[in-house]
Order: structure tokens, then C-alpha cells, then sequence
């Protein structure tokens, strides 16, 4: 009845804390922290160290080893637990039992063989002893009081005496054995009570902490429905931000094109502006240059038109210096480039619209998605919450509902008068192995008697030994000596028979004990007997899931039940619970799940309201790309940049003009072609010089140069990169009109996804915790390991079999110790008669 309780009890309150449902979301949800299950400790450590003693457990199990070598027969106990004996004698006769008894004793052939030679020791001993008695009573065996003298007699009762004291001591060494073994049985019965009072203290923690763990399990749901409300307080961050992170794939793109073509008319407009103020700049210098280039060439020309060099001398040079005077000149012109006021004005007529202005509110609009998500769910995300409200109160009500407390206390009852009555009946437990204490000691004084008889009948006759007096005339002490060994002989015929009987019954029941129960329990085969299917009930496949289930059907094993309890699983998993009461049907929050679900899924969001960029903006952009800057002649600004200032050096001209003037007569023709090359170093430093290297031209034509590229890159397919924009944004826009609905039921879809995925969360964590830490059932197994790991083969079979082990073996070597007793006695007993010399072989 308590063990249906029991299971009844952890069915019940794994039910209520646990369901299944299916993941039907793709991306993971935020992982939550359910803590950890609250569990207790369990004191019973399952385990006993013998200690010391421990030394000769393993030489007696070396023993039974070489007596029964063979494996645990599991086939031959399934076949004799199945087979069928009957009463008449026919039954036994048949061919199956017949071999199954050749087979049983053949595996027990070492028990047999030892209990047969312990049987013939029971019965020839004490046999031997009466026929010994009788022949020394007629004056035979020994008995007559005449020893001959013999030359080697000094020789035969040294040895004679050395192996009766070896004997003693072998004799001495199982009897200390005996006791050891008597007496860690005893003290381990004194300390049992300690280890039955921690299983049961285990197994009340095991019932007392279980509601803890059921309210635990419950109360988490509040983590999911926190993080739940959490997630819908947030709408607008998580859903919203959703919606908007799949359009801004599109739609920022389209906005950041706007912007940066925004960005490029306000730097069309400063390139323009650029050109037309450098352009003015260099016009200015070399209209100067060229002015002045010109009438110092108008001067050269007239000075060379003097009748000086109309002289043959000078009329050479004078040619070779009228031919290069078409040098003199300018080579880069400005004033020839064609003007951009006029592209110029329609820039700042497009520039009167704030485009980047018109492209932010774009921007502003669409990240209000968050917002408009907000609004438009609230009424939506009320019923929500008043559905995660429901779930966890109908959670608890149900919790609440079942009978787990009464079943605990009628758990807790039984459990309390298990221990009543173990605690009642533990002193006579203790009483009664007192009795067996004092029996065995009883049997081991009995050796100890005999031991003293020889130890005393050696020491006085060591003692007392004169090897100058005659087999008559011997000493008092010496006499005594062999009196004490043949008392010693006595006893051992009295008590030989009644300490083998005592070895026999042991060990034919502890060497089994060991060898068909500690041994095929500590490897587990023992188990794997119990579920052997249809030998507990032939009518069952599975005993203990037909017990537990009435189903024998189900695959439920001893040996899987305790090793699921051995690794402190909890006890769901091990009894495999499921197929008595499905815990999954039991609470289904899938039903929860689903309303979850059907009220996500009504959400609807409109965000038409989103203007990425209104028509003005569009018809700006437009203007932009009529206003005519792709018609500048960027070539031809390009080529005179590019053109040195003068067609000549100046400087190598006024050097050269110097040189061909110092080819002349001296005169005035000289001196005034020397002016003009002064005139033209003049020049060349105070307006080349400046052109090329003053900061005001250099950036200028710097200016020039950067302005006309970037006019050159600006324009180049100007009116396609104006569609594309337009094109994008109108793209951007009709996707938010238009086809932003299956984004947002794309991206609901994986919101309501993540709010039920923490409810699977919740759900495999109290499935885990159900098979791994609630009710973990490790306590069970320490009850079957303290009953008969323990107790039954720890602290009865080990010493049992060493208690037989040590007695068996002093009382075998006193067949050796009577035989040299007997002889060493004549050599110290007076004699009646004696010989003076007799080398014959004496005859007793």
C-alpha cells in the first residue's frame, strides 16, 4: 500500500508541472534562468570500509574462489526458478529435471565435495576418539605405562614437540580469526542502528523535500511570464524594431541615396562657385602678363626695326631676334573658358528647397515604427497579458487541487511506523546477537581450552624434562606435562565434531550467500535474474512494471531502476512513470500557447503614415539633374589648367636676348636690347613668378582643377543616378504602402515565436528537472544497498565466512595436534616400567 501511495504521490505532482509542446519556432529565444531546483543532501553514504579485517574478507573470498570457481549460473536458477517439480517421484525422473540437478550439482560440486569431507570428520573423529579411549583402557594405544629407550628419543620428542606447537599456533591463528570476526559482527549490529536511522532520515528529507521542489517547479512559470510581459511591454523595441530592421533593408538604403544626392548638389553648388571665382582670379593675371608681354614685344620690335641693324654685323642677329619674338606671349588663357553663372543660378534655384531637410523627416518618420507598433497593439497585448494571468493561476489552482499533501502524510505515516517498529525491535535484534556472540565465543573458548591443555602440557614438559632421569624416575612438572597434553587430546575428540558441525551449516549457507547473492549483486547479474521475463509470474513479461503498472508489457527492469536511483535520478525517469500517468496530457500548455498565438497573429499595423520623401523633394531632385552642369566643356577647363603659364621661359629669353646682344658693336643698339631682356626678368619675377608659385594662383588653379573633377564625376550620367534614387524611393515607399503587411506578419510570426518559445523553455527545463533532480530517488538505492550490500554481505556473509574460515581450519589441524600430542606425551609421563635399552620400533 505505501509504495502505491508513493507512486501515486511523485505521478501526481510530476504531472502538475510539466507538458509538451512541439517547437515550431526557428530563431532562439533569449535564454532564461530558471535557477536551480532546490534539494537537500542525503547524509547515508552507502559504502563500509571493513578496515583491518578487511585483509582477511579477501583471503576467505580467495577461498571460496578455489571452492567454487564457476560464474554465477543465470541460466541454471532461470531454468530451476521456471521448472516445474511435482510431488510424485515420476516428476523428479524426468529428463529436464534430471539434468538440471546434474547441472546444480555440478556447480555446487566445491560446497559438496568440502561438506561431504566435513561430514566424514563429524562422523570418524569422534568415532576415532571412542575407539582410541577403549584401546588405551586395554592397556593398547599407547596406553600401557612402558616406554622403551631408543637412541634417536631425544630426536623423536624435539620434533614430536616443534610440530604440536606449530600446530598450536596454526590452531591459535583461526581462533583469533573466529573471534575477530565474532566480534566485528557484533559491533557492526551495535552500529547498525546508526545507518537505519539515516535511511530513514534520507527518505523523510526525500518525502519533505518534494513539495518544496513541486512549488519550486510552479513558481518558476512566473520567470516565463515575466520575461513574456517583459517582451510585450516592449513591443515597440522588440517587435517594432523587427518590422523595422526587414524594411530598412530597403528603405534606408533608398534615404541614405537621397541624402548623399542632397549632399552632392550642395558640393555642385560650392564647385561652381569655385570654378567662377578661380576662373576670375586667373584671368586677372595673365590678362596683366599678356598686356605686358605685348608691349615689351611692341618696343623689341621697334628697336629692331632701327637702321642699326640694317648693318651688316648686326643685321644677322637682328632677324634671328625679330623670328623669336613671337614668344613672348602667353600660353594658358582663361578668358577664353565659357562661364557657369548660368548653371550656377539653377543650382541655387534647386538649393531654395532643403532636400536634406525633406530626406531627414523621411528618416524621423520611419523610425517612429516602434511608436506606431505601440499604439496600434495595446488593446491586443491587454488580452495577451490577461492570458498569461490565466495560465499561471490555472497552474497553481490545479497544483493546489491535487491530494499531495495527504498522500505525504499517509507516506510519512507508514514511513514513521517503519521506524517505530525498527526501532522497537532493534534492541531484541541486539539481544539475540548477543546470544549468537556468546555462542561463537563458546565455540572459540572450546579451542582455546584445548590450546591451553598444550601450551601447558609443552611448557612443563620442556620445563620439567630431565634427560639424565629414567622414563620411572621423572620429575613431578614433567609428569604434569603430559598429563595436560592428553587432557588436551580429550577435548579435542569431545569437541572436534561439535565445532565441525558448526563449520559445515556456516559455510555450505554463508560460501552460497556470498557466491549467489553479494557477488551477482555487486555486478548487477543478480538483477538481470529478477527480470528474466515470466519467472517471477508466469504470466508476466515484466514483474515489476506489472506491479507498478499492471501492464507487464512495459520495459521496466530492476537493474534500470537501480541504477537510475544509484546515479540519483529522479524517480519519474526510473520507474518510467510516464506509462502510468502521462504527464503531457495531463497539463497541455499548448492549449495556452495556442490562444497566445491566434491573439499575436490579429495584430495589424498600418504604417502608411510613413512618408519617406513627399514630391517636392522628388521634382528637386529632378531640377537638379536638368541644370545643365553635364553641358560644361570640362576638356577644355582641363587643358588650359594643364598649359604653363608663358609659351617661353622668360628668363632663358631675356639670357638669350642678352647673349645676341653682346654679338653686336657697342653702341645704342646694344644697350637698348639689354634693357629689354632687363625689362623681361622684370617681368618674368614680378608676374610668372607670382602666377606659379604665389599661394592666391596656386589655389586657385588648385581650386580649378579639384572643382571642374568633381563637376566631371557629378554629371557623368547625372539624370540616371536621379532616376535611381527616385526609383529607390519610390521602391522603399510602395514596399511600406503596399507589401509592409507581410513583413509585419513575417516578423509577428517570429515574435509570437520567441513569447512561446520561454514557455518550451519552461517546459524542457521541468522535464529535465523531473528525470534528473526532483524526488531523486537515491535514497531507494541506499536502502537496497544498506539491506544487502551492507548489512546482509558486509556485515553478516564476510563475517560469517570468516568466523567458519578461522574455526574450520583450527579444528582440522587438531587431528595433526592429537597425533603429536599422543607421542610427545610418553616422552614425558612417568612410567610404571621401563627398558634399559630397546632399539625395536615401538607399537601403540
Amino acid at each position: 500500500m505505501a509504495v502505491e501511495l508513493c507512486l501515486l504521490l511523485l505521478l501526481l505532482f510530476c504531472g502538475s508541472t510539466i507538458s509538451e509542446v512541439q517547437p515550431i519556432y526557428k530563431p532562439p529565444p533569449g535564454t532564461l534562468d530558471f535557477g536551480f531546483v532546490p534539494a537537500k543532501t542525503y547524509d547515508t553514504g552507502a559504502y563500509h570500509e571493513p578496515g583491518a579485517i578487511g585483509i582477511l574478507f579477501k583471503i576467505v573470498h580467495a577461498f571460496l574462489y578455489l571452492v567454487q570457481p564457476n560464474t554465477f549460473p543465470q541460466d541454471l536458477i532461470r531454468k530451476l526458478a521456471q521448472q516445474q517439480f511435482g510431488n510424485t517421484q515420476g516428476d523428479y525422473q524426468k529428463p529436464e529435471n534430471v539434468v538440471l540437478t546434474l547441472q546444480a550439482i555440478y556447480y555446487e560440486i566445491g560446497f559438496i565435495v568440502s561438506a561431504a569431507l566435513g561430514l566424514l570428520f563429524i562422523l570418524l573423529l569422534p568415532l576415532v576418539g571412542l575407539c582410541f579411549c577403549m584401546c588405551r583402557c586395554c592397556d593398547n594405544c599407547g596406553g600401557e605405562m612402558h616406554q622403551r629407550q631408543k637412541k634417536n628419543a631425544d630426536c623423536q620428542r624435539s620434533c614430536f614437540a616443534t610440530f604440536l606447537f606449530v600446530a598450536s599456533l596454526i590452531i591459535s591463528v583461526g581462533v583469533l580469526c573466529a573471534y575477530a570476526a565474532n566480534q566485528h559482527l557484533t559491533n557492526q549490529v551495535r552500529g547498525a542502528k546508526k545507518l537505519v536511522n539515516s535511511n530513514f532520515k534520507d527518505l523523510k528529507i526525500f518525502l519533505n523535500d518534494t513539495p518544496a521542489q513541486i512549488d519550486y517547479l510552479v513558481s518558476q512559470y512566473n520567470t516565463t511570464k515575466d520575461k513574456a510581459l517583459s517582451d510585450l511591454n516592449n513591443v515597440g523595441p522588440v517587435l517594432g524594431s523587427r518590422v523595422q530592421e526587414q524594411l530598412g533593408k530597403e528603405v534606408r538604403p533608398a534615404l541614405d541615396a537621397a541624402l548623399t544626392m542632397a549632399g552632392a548638389i550642395r558640393e555642385t553648388k560650392e564647385a561652381l562657385e569655385n570654378v567662377s571665382v578661380s576662373v576670375e582670379v586667373l584671368q586677372e593675371g595673365t590678362e596683366r602678363l599678356h598686356a605686358n608681354l605685348t608691349e615689351v614685344k611692341m618696343h623689341l620690335s621697334n628697336t629692331l626695326n632701327d637702321s642699326a641693324c640694317s648693318a651688316a654685323q648686326a643685321a644677322s642677329t637682328c632677324n634671328i631676334i625679330r623670328n623669336s619674338l613671337a614668344q613672348l606671349n602667353i600660353n594658358a588663357n582663361f578668358s577664353g573658358l565659357p562661364g557657369v553663372s548660368s548653371q550656377l543660378a539653377k543650382i541655387n534655384d534647386v538649393l531654395k528647397i532643403d532636400l536634406s531637410s525633406l530626406v531627414q523627416k523621411g528618416y524621423a518618420a520611419f523610425n517612429d515604427t516602434p511608436d506606431l507598433v505601440v499604439n496600434q497593439t495595446r488593446n491586443i497585448l491587454s488580452d495577451i497579458k490577461s492570458v498569461l494571468e490565466s495560465i499561471g493561476s490555472n497552474i497553481t489552482t490545479f497544483t493546489r487541487a491535487l491530494p499531495v499533501q495527504k498522500i505525504l502524510a499517509d507516506l510519512m505515516v507508514h514511513l514513521t511506523q517503519s521506524e517505530a517498529y525498527v526501532q522497537d525491535y532493534f534492541p531484541l535484534v541486539e539481544q539475540y546477537d548477543f546470544y549468537r556472540w556468546l555462542g561463537c565465543l563458546i565455540l572459540c573458548c572450546m579451542l582455546v581450552l584445548i590450546l591451553v591443555f598444550y601450551y601447558l602440557g609443552l611448557l612443563c614438559g620442556t620445563c620439567g624434562y630431565d634427560k639424565h632421569a629414567s622414563p620411572t624416575t621423572r620429575g613431578c612438572i614433567s609428569n604434569t606435562g603430559g598429563n595436560f597434553l592428553m587432557a588436551g587430546v580429550g577435548f579435542s575428540f569431545l569437541f572436534s565434531w561439535v565445532l565441525m558441525i558448526v563449520v559445515v551449516l556456516t559455510f555450505v549457507t554463508g560460501g552460497n550467500v556470498e557466491k549467489l547473492v553479494c557477488e551477482p549483486f555487486e555486478d548487477k547479474n543478480l538483477f538481470k535474474v529478477l527480470d528474466t521475463p515470466y519467472l517471477l509470474n508466469k504470466h508476466w513479461k515484466n514483474y515489476l512494471a506489472g506491479v507498478i503498472f499492471k501492464n507487464p508489457n512495459v520495459n521496466l527492469t530492476f537493474e534500470k531502476v537501480y541504477s537510475d536511483c544509484k546515479e540519483n535520478k529522479g524517480i519519474y525517469t526510473s520507474l518510467h512513470l510516464e506509462h502510468l500517468f502521462n504527464i503531457n496530457e495531463l497539463l497541455n500548455i499548448s492549449m495556452y500557447t495556442e490562444d497566445v498565438a491566434l491573439k499575436i497573429e490579429h495584430i495589424q499595423i498600418n504604417l502608411s503614415k510613413i512618408i519617406l520623401l513627399d514630391e517636392i523633394g522628388k521634382e528637386n531632385l529632378l531640377n537638379f539633374s536638368s541644370s545643365g552642369i553635364d553641358g560644361i566643356d570640362f576638356s577644355a577647363y582641363l587643358t588650359e589648367i594643364n598649359k604653363s603659364v608663358t609659351k617661353v621661359d622668360l628668363l632663358s629669353f631675356a639670357n638669350d636676348l642678352e647673349a645676341r646682344a653682346d654679338q653686336l658693336p657697342k653702341g645704342a643698339l646694344e644697350n637698348a636690347l639689354k634693357g629689354h631682356a632687363n625689362n623681361i626678368r622684370m617681368i618674368h619675377n614680378q608676374q610668372v613668378v607670382p602666377l606659379e608659385q604665389a599661394m592666391k594662383y596656386v589655389k586657385a588653379r588648385s581650386t580649378l582643377n579639384q572643382s571642374i573633377r568633381l563637376l566631371k564625376r557629378t554629371s557623368s550620367e547625372l539624370m540616371v543616378k536621379v532616376k535611381n534614387v527616385i526609383s529607390a524611393v519610390n521602391a522603399a515607399q510602395d514596399l511600406i504602402n503596399n507589401n509592409a503587411s507581410q513583413v509585419i506578419v513575417q516578423e509577428t510570426k517570429k515574435y509570437m515565436d520567441t513569447i512561446i518559445g520561454y514557455f518550451e523553455q519552461y517546459t524542457e527545463w521541468v522535464k529535465e528537472s523531473i528525470s534528473m533532480e526532483v524526488a531523486a530517488c537515491k535514497p531507494i538505492a541506499n536502502v537496497i544497498d544498506t539491506a544487502v550490500d551492507i548489512f546482509l554481505c558486509s556485515y553478516i556473509a564476510d563475517s560469517v565466512n570468516t568466523f567458519w574460515f578461522g574455526l574450520g581450519g583450527s579444528s582440522i589441524f587438531l587431528i595433526p595436534a592429537i597425533i603429536f600430542a599422543v607421542k610427545l606425551s610418553k616422552y614425558y609421563r612417568r612410567m610404571d616400567t621401563e627398558d634399559v635399552y630397546d632399539d625395536s620400533v615401538e607399537q601403540w
